[in-house]
């Protein structure tokens, strides 16, 4: 018995130091006002449910054990068909439950709009998003530098985020700071986030996109306005220019990429992508068959 107990503790020990070690990339670590909102309403909506689900499982239990069959106390009717006090309670807690649940996501639902700009004294950060395979580029044209697989913000500054994808379907997502939200080729979508205290912040993929999709992760650095400022002015001193050449250099698969930055990009570049007169990404292949009935690996684009 004790061997076997033994075993137990040993295989969760582990387990319970994963869970604690994902903590900080943890959806509840909110570091943001938009994480922060979303935190608040995943605890609310908990909460709510618990007042129903505790004393369900609690009378369950109680009744259980009042009517067995050595209680010669409790009341047996068989004969009862209906009461109209009991359809209320058992037909009114639900309804309420539906109620407050509805109206917690209805009103989340529009104070947390990913399109609806931060409220700030501070001048929003515009970043141009792209995806690709399997790496995401980050676009500043206030600042006309580039980065790839990882994105410097100023700590209590808005982001105004315009989002696109070069090559299949994805989703951009930093749990810390809130709301995921689609990349899609030929399209734009807008997310407005914030960090609210320096630090680095995982960034990923939220869907499966292809061979490189469990590499295609990013780092979110949240740094001081000023250090902000330097890394911008760094990045001006050295590095490649992202044009179209280059641009098409990116387009390639490649898994793993380790972060770097372009000194200037060539104006308009984005919405050359978005408007799509600039070529795809290779895409993931798929099979399909030929003539003669063999099998032929084709790239696919969506």
């Amino acid at each position: 018995m004790k061997a076997g107990v033994t075993v137990v503790s040993r295989s969760l020990v582990p387990l319970l130091s994963l869970s604690l070690a994902g903590c900080h990339t943890a959806v509840l670590s909110s570091a943001g006002p938009v994480s922060e909102g979303e935190r608040i309403v995943l605890l609310d909506s908990l909460a709510i449910m618990l007042a129903v689900g505790i004393p369900t499982i609690v009378l369950t239990l109680v009744f259980a054990y009042w009517f067995r069959a050595s209680n010669a106390r409790a009341r047996y009717r068989p004969d009862f068909a209906y009461s109209g006090r009991l359809e209320l309670l058992v037909w009114s807690i639900p309804a309420l439950v539906i109620f407050f649940l509805g109206g917690i996501a209805w009103i989340s639902a529009h104070l947390l709009d990913p399109a609806e700009p931060l409220k700030s004294k501070a001048q929003p950060l515009e970043v141009e998003v792209v995806s690709l395979d399997w790496k995401w580029l980050f676009i500043y044209p206030q600042q006309n530098v580039a980065s790839v697989n990882r994105m410097v913000v100023p700590v209590g500054v808005p982001l105004n985020l315009k989002i696109t994808s070069a090559s299949v379907f994805n989703v951009f997502f930093v749990p810390q700071l809130g709301s995921e939200i689609y990349a899609m080729y030929g399209m734009t979508s807008r997310l407005n986030l914030q960090a609210d205290r320096p630090g680095v912040y995982l960034g990923l993929s939220a869907h499966f996109s292809g061979d490189g999709f469990p590499g295609m992760t990013f780092d979110v650095d949240a740094v001081a306005p000023q250090e902000f400022a330097g890394w911008a002015a760094a990045a001006r001193d050295g590095g490649p220019v992202l044009g179209e050449a280059a641009y098409r250099g990116l387009l390639k698969q490649t898994q793993d990429v380790s972060p770097y930055t372009y000194r200037s990009v060539q104006s308009g570049l984005f919405g050359e992508i978005v408007h799509q007169q600039l070529p795809p990404g290779e895409g993931p292949p798929t099979a399909r068959t030929s003539a003669g009935g063999s099998t032929v690996l084709a790239q696919r684009h969506d």
